[in-house]
């Protein structure tokens, strides 16, 4: 499948900048910022709102991982996918983990809390919400309510951006692919 807006945007000061610190950052342009580069005011709101969202800390970043990329992987959002493995492997998520979340039900990778919050996050992000009472009980429990609040807007966050991505048809840029390459030979 290929992008269904191009991928070539307005060389603004604002696209370049912004393509120079992902470059440096990423190792190249990130789709997404292709895109959001058609209209200026989405890239300048989105770079704010991803600035703002990067400083919650209230969740544990091995959950609040788990939870996007479930999200992610239940609206289907490929790219999601492969950039959030590589994000997440970079910041030390067990690659079991990362790679058995398509297959999260079945695996034996995942303690209970983490497969409440991934449950969480699949029942978030099914058209309508099933988001149930008991379940959001034993996360307010465990995780506190400033966490669960996080958790939960992180889960909106992520389907906002692999709705997004899906429906421009952006997929997979090879990130996973770098992981994968960059492991040593003997594991």
């Amino acid at each position: 499948m290929t992008a269904r807006i191009s991928l070539t945007p307005p060389r603004t000061l604002l696209f370049r900048a912004v393509s120079w610190y992902s470059n440096r950052t990423y190792g190249k342009v990130i789709d997404p910022l292709r895109t959001a580069a058609h209209h200026t005011g989405v890239l300048r709101a989105g770079i704010r709102f991803e600035l703002a969202v990067g400083r919650w800390k209230k969740l544990d970043p091995q959950l609040k991982a788990l939870a996007v990329m479930t999200s992610a992987a239940t609206v289907g959002c490929s790219w999601c996918i492969d950039f959030g493995y590589w994000e997440n492997h970079r910041h030390g998520v067990d690659p079991r983990k990362l790679r058995d979340v398509p297959v999260w039900h079945e695996s034996e990778a995942y303690t209970p809390l983490e497969r409440d919050v991934m449950a969480y996050a699949e029942a978030m992000s099914l058209t309508p919400p099933e988001v149930g009472h008991e379940l959001v009980e034993r996360l307010r429990t465990a995780l506190g309510e400033a966490a669960l609040v996080e958790l939960t807007t992180m889960v909106s966050v992520e389907n906002m951006r692999s709705r997004t991505n899906s429906a421009l048809g952006l997929t997979s840029q090879g990130f996973k692919d770098r992981c994968e390459a960059e492991r040593p030979a003997n594991r």
